[in-house]
């Protein structure tokens, strides 16, 4: 099955808002055709099956003080209805999608073709419907109102098992759900728990609450539902349906959240905000004269506003620029103009600050006292192209490693003679290639390397794995290209004692 993306997905959810009147539903689907259309956006119209003959009981079908039961037998539509009413979706340009309440209306889903299959919050524990519907091998949605965490683990588990293309919505069935009954912290909370899961919000507040929404995109939800109709001379609507005028402007809410919101990764400064920063901060002036090739002191040069155009400024200062021109007293020294000593120390700095930015985004965590490897096979300078970070938890009759690579970063063909190893991926992307042969990793899988075998291994958007191996001998790697073997192991492998040696004070 292709994955399915649920990324940016509004569900127009319009149960029995059609009130069994076949019209009345297509000039529904009309109009959320014409609200997607006008906003934009990814819509779905979706429907809810019941097979009302086996759905309810015999005995109870003509119950008036039932629950539910009355709206449902008098608002039943044929088979045949629900086919015109797919085809107008279809000519609307909006995705297909259904709930299905009991096996014989997941066979009539398949009759219809229709592509997505969304769960209702009573079902996501109904096991045999459940597992009908996972037999349609088809993108499933699940909302999860009045589900305990140990409940959604164990959907996930049987979602996963079944491997079944599907998302998460956080819900509330309270129609309408008060403002302070969302619980709109769930949408994090399962986010966090289920992180390569999508996860969205299926709602029923007041329709012209448009703030929910907002804060739905803002915890994590990137898809969205809600009850949908028309209100007629005829037909009324409930408290939590929206109409097309208000499902606009929810829409738009949305839009003006996700753009204040900008992306997830962290991008470059605006202009204007660099040049609002820069007219507050300090430009570096000379206390002295100072000489071309001269390294630059700190007692002598001062620090204040303003900062001139293409002026050095006192955040970019360090006690290893060399000057690049003479300078007499109080003169503002280029930035253009200088030159910065790198250390070694300095290197090793930038490479944890790395890793450690890794570990923390991974939630990985690493005590204190870790001792700190740095491999470079060619040297600290070409170590963004070869090389790892290697933390040394354990190594007994057993060892236990964590290693971390950073983007793009190679580990160079190798064997050992007494070591077997086991790796498992806990972040990011790996390929390990085993003599010639070429296995991609994903999050969790492990890859067995037996003594004597060669083997290397690459990263494109960084990984952390555990190597898990029998004992670590120093002298036990051996490697194809003879210009590594031929470096001295201490020459190949920078030693931090631990992560307080590592990030010291810089400033």
């Amino acid at each position: 099955m292709r994955e399915f993306n649920f990324e940016g997905l509004f569900i127009f959810d319009m149960a029995n808002n059609h009130q069994g009147d076949i019209e009345h539903g297509l000039n529904i689907v009309k109009a959320m055709g014409e609200v997607t259309k006008k906003t934009g956006i990814r819509g779905a119209l979706k429907f809810q099956f019941r097979h009302i003959d086996t759905f309810i009981h015999p005995d109870y079908k003509d119950e008036k003080d039932m629950p539910h039961i009355p709206r449902f037998v008098s608002t039943r539509l044929s088979d045949d209805d629900y086919k015109l009413l797919t085809k107008e979706v279809r000519k609307q340009g909006l995705i297909t999608i259904c709930t299905p309440f009991d096996e014989k209306s997941v066979e009539l889903i398949l009759d219809l073709d229709i592509e997505l299959i969304k769960v209702a919050s009573c079902s996501a524990d109904d096991h045999p419907l459940l597992k009908k519907i996972v037999e349609l091998n088809r993108p499933v949605i699940v909302s999860t109102a009045g589900l305990t965490l140990s409940q959604i683990d164990h959907l996930v588990s049987f979602l996963d098992y079944k491997n079944v293309n599907y998302a998460l919505m956080h819900c509330v069935a309270l129609y309408p759900t008060p403002g302070d009954k969302l619980r709109l912290n769930q949408v994090e909370r399962l986010k966090n728990r289920f992180p390569d899961v999508p996860v969205g919000f299926s709602t029923h507040e007041n329709p012209d609450n448009f703030s929910a929404v907002q804060i739905a995109y803002a915890k994590g939800a990137r898809l969205f539902e809600r009850h949908v109709g028309l209100e007629t001379g005829k037909y009324k609507l409930n408290d939590y349906s929206s109409r097309p005028e208000q499902i606009t402007k929810w829409v738009q809410a949305y839009h003006d959240v996700a753009e204040a919101c900008g992306g997830e990764e962290r991008a470059p400064a605006y202009p204007d905000e660099i040049t609002s920063l820069n007219s507050l901060k300090r430009g570096v002036f000379t206390k002295k004269g100072i000489k071309k090739g001269e390294v630059i002191q700190r007692e002598n040069v001062f620090f204040a506003m303003p900062l001139l155009d293409g002026q050095m400024s006192s955040c970019e200062w360090s006690n290893s620029i060399i000057s690049n021109n003479d300078y007499s007293i109080n003169e503002p020294i280029s930035a253009a103009s200088v030159s910065t000593i790198k250390s070694e120390e300095d290197t090793v700095y930038s490479i944890i600050l790395q890793v450690k930015g890794m570990l923390n985004n991974a939630r990985i965590f690493v005590g204190k006292d870790s001792s700190i490897e740095i491999s470079h096979h060619y040297g600290l300078e070409r170590f963004r192209e070869f090389g790892a970070v290697i933390i040394d938890c354990i190594n007994r009759e057993y060892c236990k490693k964590l290693i971390i690579q950073l983007p793009r970063q190679k580990h160079p063909y190798h064997y050992h003679k007494k070591k077997e190893e086991t790796f498992q991926l806990l972040h990011g992307d790996l390929e390990i290639e085993l003599e010639g042969h070429k296995t991609l990793l994903e999050p969790g899988d492990i890859f067995l390397v037996k003594p004597s075998r060669w083997h290397k291994f690459h990263t494109l958007d960084g990984a952390i794995f555990e190597e898990v191996s029998t004992t670590h001998y120093n002298d036990d790697s051996f490697y194809e290209d003879g210009n590594v073997a031929r470096i001295p192991r201490e020459n190949r492998k920078t030693q931090i004692l631990n992560w307080v040696a590592a990030i010291r004070d810089k400033l």
